[in-house]
């Protein structure tokens, strides 16, 4: 019985690799078969310059022209033939091509061609110094400057300016103006009649000048320039005494107080010139607005005069020739321009 068995599963295996084996056999015929048939039929070599310059052809059955593929023939051929000349390589016969560039043209009715405003405005203000003979009297205060021109380019402009210089007048020469003032052949007098105990006064010269200046000097945000010019300077002296006022309010009540009540002034007109330089500071590189510092040398043309345009009655006596002499004196100032 067990011997039955045995022989059963041994014919069962030989039948199942026999089957195998054949189907193995097969397959391999087979894949010989199409090997044999593609070897004797082998296909056409690709020429992929031919491809890319083949014109397409749309005409045959199956393909359809829309209409945003339609085009020329003669665009066709132009573009066809720039493709068969085109060279990637560099060459004598096609050098690369070259740009020019020249200097940009800003220029409108507010730029200059080189880029700089054609308008510029300045504000300012400082101290100013009395020098040689008009130093001897008068003392150091304070300017304002203010004006606006045209600029040619980045380096040459001309301005229009006005200035307004003030100055003290020494303790010496006011205790001197007070003896005259009270001496023969005067005899001052305050509004109670008696001597001037003291006198005070001012002195400023305001003017309007042409001035050209010339930027010498620009690098980032740093700049320096010279400048100089003439034209009007109108000078003043005033000499004021202390003095009461009254005033009464809308219910009657009235009530004193003291001011200073000018008596003599003079007056002196001339045409002057100036000359100095300065420097300017830019926060930002790309800002049209600097900070400017800057001094001057002025002197005015005056004529002396031997007699008074003041208020009070001086019978043609100069009391201050010092106001119609020629004068010099030097601003200093600071401020803005933009």
């Amino acid at each position: 019985m067990h011997m039955t068995i045995t022989k059963n599963r041994l014919s069962t295996f030989i039948s199942h690799t026999a089957a195998v084996t054949f189907l193995a056999a097969a397959g391999t015929l087979g894949l010989h078969a199409q090997q044999s048939a593609g070897t004797t039929q082998p296909l056409p070599p690709i020429s992929l310059k031919t491809s890319l310059t083949a014109p397409l052809d749309l005409s045959k059955p199956g393909l359809s022209t829309p209409d945003d593929l339609k085009y020329s023939s003669s665009t066709g051929s132009e573009e066809l033939a720039n493709v068969e000349n085109f060279n990637i390589g560099a060459s004598e016969d096609q050098p690369p091509p070259r740009r020019r560039y020249g200097r940009p043209n800003y220029n409108d009715s507010h730029t200059n061609s080189d880029g700089s405003a054609k308008y510029s405005f300045f504000v300012g203000g400082g101290f100013t110094m009395p020098t040689s003979d008009m130093g001897k009297s008068l003392s150091t205060s304070y300017n304002i400057q203010a004006g606006g021109g045209r600029n040619f380019s980045k380096k040459l402009g001309v301005m229009l300016q006005f200035d307004w210089d003030n100055f003290g007048i020494q303790t010496a020469t006011l205790n001197n103006l007070l003896n005259i003032y009270d001496g023969p052949p005067l005899f001052f007098t305050d509004q109670n009649g008696n001597p001037l105990s003291q006198i005070s006064g001012s002195s400023h010269v305001w003017s309007f000048t042409v001035d050209p200046i010339y930027n010498f000097y620009e690098h980032d945000n740093k700049g320096a320039y010279v400048v100089g010019g003439g034209g009007f300077y109108h000078k003043t002296a005033t000499f004021s005494t202390p003095a009461l006022g009254q005033e009464c309010d809308f219910f009657g009540n009235c009530f004193q107080f003291q001011v200073n009540q000018r008596f003599d002034s003079y007056t002196s007109n001339a045409a002057g010139v100036n000359i100095g330089g300065g420097v300017t500071y830019k926060f930002s590189r790309f800002s049209g607005t600097k900070f400017y510092a800057e001094a001057r040398f002025v002197h005015t043309f005056n004529s002396a005069r031997n007699f008074s345009f003041g208020d009070a009655n001086l019978n043609g006596l100069n009391v201050f020739p010092q106001n119609s002499v020629n004068s010099n004196y030097i601003p200093i100032t600071f401020g803005i321009r933009f």
